[in-house]
């Protein structure tokens, strides 16, 4: 009997039923999962915990570029061809990490019609919020993209209820991401507050109200 791809992305089940071959691994927080330049063999998939993805570039310079939470895939550039690893991905806090070996994907996607359709819906879907950021990034100023970060971070605007208390997370990795410096942030998150767009007393809380930041033209 054929399995139906269900219309709603599930990662988790998606794994479950494909019998990918797999194994699971633990990260303490902190330790790098791989590096940048490093063979690109697998992708990796967030049963528990964060993961923070960083470049560097040869002037030192370092961004971050994605932070990512439970059933989410990464590492998966090494399926178009990319030979080495582009970024470098560390655990932001306690990790089990699924590997997938790429032949055994590869084999999926080209034998396993639900699979190949709902991997890539999920690919997809990753692709387009690359492409907001990229626009976001050209397009808006650093307070604009400091609150368009601190939402999603809240999970404004994606399916599922908000929520408001944003996971831990510095200042330092908040300026890696707009892409300006640590007093920059300090200076906006401080604004924030005062306009009670958020609140920050040992936990930071988002407010739907920041969205008036990133619709400010």
């Amino acid at each position: 009997m054929k399995r139906k791809v269900k219309s709603a992305i599930d990662p988790k089940g998606l794994l479950a039923a494909s019998g990918l071959r797999r194994v699971t691994r633990d990260y303490p927080e902190g330790q790098t999962i791989f590096s940048q330049g490093d063979r690109a063999d697998a992708v990796f998939f967030i049963e528990r915990g964060k993961v923070k993805l960083t470049v560097l570039s040869t002037q030192g310079k370092q961004a971050v570029i994605a932070l990512l939470g439970p059933e989410t895939f990464f590492g998966e550039g090494c399926l178009g061809g990319q030979p080495l690893r582009m970024s470098t991905a560390t655990a932001t806090t306690d990790c089990s990490i699924v590997l997938l070996p790429k032949p055994a994907v590869v084999r999926a996607l080209h034998k396993d019609a639900a699979f190949s359709e709902t991997f890539t819906t999920y690919l997809l879907s990753r692709n387009i919020r690359m492409e907001e950021d990229l626009v976001d990034q050209l397009f808006n100023s650093s307070e604009q993209r400091l609150a368009r970060i601190l939402l999603l971070l809240a999970n404004f605007g994606k399916e599922g209820r908000p929520e408001p208390v944003v996971p831990k997370i510095s200042q330092e990795t908040l300026a890696e991401m707009v892409g300006t410096t640590r007093s920059r942030i300090s200076h906006f998150m401080n604004k924030f507050r005062k306009l009670g767009f958020i609140e920050y007393n040992g936990r930071l809380e988002v407010h739907s109200s920041l969205l008036h930041v990133v619709l400010h033209d």
